[in-house]
């Protein structure tokens, strides 16, 4: 098991994600930032490229595209399956800067069942 949001378990995560399936179009820059943690803010990023994870590293990605924001609790929530990512947008639980129209071009995949899959499969191997 990993440690939830560190390196190790981004490295997992990426490489379990690697059996989804191709996504034309769903490519962006995605800063990631989880207020409130135990040992401080923790800053991540995805660079995706048609639904697959290229790149998933601890730190900043300077030329990110979109930066979502969210609280320690509603992070694991939502890692969790317990608050749905969609729904936790909608609330204002996850703030979103930069271009909006990349992030609501990718929302619906957090609907597929292969991603509800994935994300059932990923926190069953997450140190919380």
């Amino acid at each position: 098991m990993s440690k939830w949001l560190s390196q190790e378990w981004l490295d997992e995560t990426r490489k379990m994600a690697e059996g989804q399936p191709d996504r034309p179009g769903a490519s962006a820059r995605m800063q990631y930032v989880v207020t409130g943690a135990p040992d401080g803010d923790i800053e991540y990023y995805w660079v995706l490229e048609n639904g697959k994870i290229l790149e998933s590293q601890l730190g900043r990605l300077d030329d990110a595209e979109v930066t979502l924001t969210t609280g320690y609790d509603d992070a694991m929530k939502i890692q969790k399956g317990e608050l749905d990512a969609n729904a936790a947008f909608m609330q204002g639980k996850v703030k979103v800067t930069g271009n909006m129209a990349k992030v609501m071009s990718l929302l619906p995949i957090t609907n597929s069942p292969e991603y509800k899959q994935l994300q059932a499969e990923i926190s069953a191997i997450t140190e919380f």
